[in-house]
């Protein structure tokens, strides 16, 4: 049973974030995809700061199933500032009263989803957030988080290092996994219209890639997959041939900047999430050998192609770091320590090697 995120982490984010959050002092949050990997830590880091600064704030929590969620994390459920609402984000039950505040991150970055179903990848990602977008004109909000992707540039040109928010790329609409970056592109398009006819403000997070407690050890994540195979003691395997650019930031701050970019972000304006610390996967593999001292070997599925262009998935995080100032606090090899050390005092480690 996942048990509480790392308390020294929590208080990373408060510590980050405190004089932002007198703009929920004595009202309501609403929140979608809670009980995610990014919900985990939105929820645990508003829950920390309502206890310490007295906020008197509560957050709703949308979720397919109440109880199961809080038989997953029983510690989150006792809550009285934390109340949940079964149902699914493109249809669910509108709740009675005022929000101040949304955030809508429910939709997971499903590759087997993407792959096996993408006209469901594509309708939960599109009719949801209409469905989030209904309910905060009704209910009142002043400020709208959407979590998109880095996703909706598509392919990011080989000689460009990182991509900035000014980038006009896109997915290819024949690429397999066209269904989810081209779904978060509507959704974006959504979020400004509705804004602008109901006058509430859009705050959009563009998510790269990430590392941290929580995250799935057994999912199409490559760094998590890595943990997994180095705690388990076999072959760290890479499925591709190594050389793709990826950049990871951990998850305290990944909170950090979520609460920054939907309290302080400029209404309307798209920001990068994540860290620009670009490095090749193979690369990514031995730091997490490095991080968890260990001697596995790496195996490495497919060999390069000479002359072919490494593919890249970093962003230019530039315009959060000037206007937000917000930056990488917690470095790569330490943030694999961390998530491997959570990951085996809760047993995920264990139940993904089984």
């Amino acid at each position: 049973m996942p048990g509480p995120l790392p308390l020294p982490d929590l208080e990373h984010v408060l510590s980050h974030t405190a004089p932002l959050w007198e703009g929920l002092r004595g009202r309501r949050l609403f929140i979608s995809g809670g009980t995610g990997f990014f919900g985990r830590w939105i929820l645990e880091s508003f829950a920390l700061a309502n206890e310490r600064l007295s906020l008197g704030a509560a957050a709703m929590v949308l979720t397919r199933s109440a109880d199961a969620f809080v038989r997953k994390a029983p510690h989150l459920g006792r809550r009285k500032d934390l109340s949940f609402v079964a149902g699914d984000v493109r249809d669910f039950k509108f709740p009675e009263g005022q929000f101040h505040a949304m955030i809508h991150a429910a939709t997971e970055a499903s590759a087997k989803l993407n792959e096996e179903n993408p006209l469901v990848m594509l309708d939960t990602i599109v009719r949801g957030t209409e469905r989030m977008l209904d309910f905060a004109a009704k209910s009142g909000v002043k400020q709208f988080l959407l979590t998109s992707s880095g996703a909706v540039y598509g392919p990011q040109p080989p000689e460009m290092e990182r991509v900035p928010e000014e980038y006009r790329g896109a997915p290819s609409l024949e690429a397999p996994n066209a269904a989810y970056g081209e779904g978060k592109r509507v959704a974006e398009l959504l979020c400004h219209l509705h804004g602008r006819r109901h006058g509430f403000e859009v705050k959009i997070a563009r998510c790269f890639a990430f590392v941290g407690p929580a995250m799935p050890l057994d999912s199409h994540f490559a760094i998590g997959n890595f943990i997994r195979d180095a705690l388990a003691g076999r072959p760290i395997l890479i499925q591709g041939d190594g050389t793709p650019f990826r950049s990871y930031l951990y998850a305290a701050d990944l909170a950090i900047w979520l609460w920054k970019i939907l309290f302080a972000g400029t209404n309307g304006r798209p920001y990068n999430l994540g860290s620009s610390a670009g490095l090749p996967i193979v690369d990514v593999a031995q730091a997490v050998r490095l991080a968890l001292h260990r001697e596995n070997p790496i195996s490495v599925a497919q060999k390069p192609v000479a002359g072919r262009p490494a593919m890249r998935y970093v962003p230019d995080t530039t315009r959060a770091a000037n206007e937000l100032q917000l930056q990488q606090e917690i470095g790569l090899e330490e943030g694999i320590r961390r998530t491997a050390e959570w990951a085996q005092a809760d047993g995920q480690a264990m139940q993904a090697a089984d």
